[in-house]
């Protein structure tokens, strides 16, 4: 396994492959890796490489949020992709990614105006326009992305769609611990306490899960009662708690087709999101 901090290593490495008439499948992280990003990383092992990106992208974090403080620790996680099989990590600097003047985006209208994107307006602009830049640079086959970040991936296969990009995004599970909470890197932020706390949003979602198993379609009543158990828990702080249509991200009023239903919620500082699906073939 390499460990390639500059473009054109990574662009070296991947012609070699090529030529061989190897595949490519990458899977774009910011680190601090768990459990659902190995996964992911399992998944891009039908390919004939795997390449895994190391980035904290400081575009998509606004001027308020956790940049600085975003665990970090490129050992413990190099450790993690050798085991996993792993070929190539991509663990760039921002200066090599975005050099002294950069100027150029990728914005999306739409899907980005709801959930994440009206909480945090500058996020997704961030997101599209690295992993643009990632996808030119690796030039994968397949790329892999976790359905936690449902609007994420969403928009990710919208970009790729629109923008006409040579490759396949492929969505996964959630990989949750065993107590149900969804595996995130910022689950570390959270105190004894605020974890135990934490347990109201996979609690939330299975409660709206299994409401919609059971025949309900009125959008509403589900939200309703995703929010009731929500706000039962005193450390919850609910930014959103939406449904909507899995393709368009715009709310929905009943349950029917592809739908999603999304919460993002603060517990104590940290700001933790869970959703589920009423079709998950939707979001591979």
């Amino acid at each position: 396994m390499k460990i390639v901090s500059t473009i054109e290593e990574v662009r070296a490495q991947v012609r070699a492959w090529k030529t061989e008439g190897n595949t490519i499948g990458f899977v774009p992280t910011m680190g601090y890796l768990h459990e659902g990003h190995l996964s992911l990383i399992d998944a891009a092992g039908e390919n004939d490489h795997v390449v895994v990106s190391i980035f904290v992208n400081p575009m998509q974090f606004g001027p308020n949020e956790d940049l600085a403080s975003y665990p970090r620790d490129l050992e413990r996680d190099a450790a993690l992709c050798k085991k996993h099989n792993v070929d190539l990590i991509f663990h760039p600097t921002p200066e090599e990614m975005y050099g002294e003047s950069f100027y150029s985006y990728v914005d999306m209208d739409v899907l980005t105006k709801e959930l994440c994107g009206l909480s945090r307006p500058v996020h997704f602009r961030g997101v599209c326009t690295v992993v643009a830049k990632l996808f030119n640079i690796v030039l994968p086959d397949k790329a892999y992305f976790g359905q936690k970040d449902a609007q994420q991936l969403a928009i990710i296969k919208r970009m790729v769609k629109d923008l006409n990009m040579p490759l396949t995004v492929t969505g996964c599970p959630i990989v949750r611990e065993k107590d149900g909470l969804a595996k995130s890197s910022r689950n570390t932020y959270l105190s004894p306490e605020e974890r135990k706390a934490a347990l109201v949003l996979s609690r939330s979602v299975f409660l709206g899960k299994a409401m919609a198993e059971q025949g309900e379609t009125n959008a509403e009543k589900i939200k309703e009662a995703m929010t009731a158990e929500i706000k039962s828990e005193p450390l919850a702080r609910i930014d959103y708690v939406k449904i909507v249509d899995l393709k368009t991200m715009q709310q929905v009023k009943t349950i029917q087709g592809g739908v999603l239903a999304a919460i993002a919620v603060y517990i104590g500082k940290t700001r933790l999101i869970d959703n589920f699906m009423t079709d998950e073939n939707e979001g591979k």
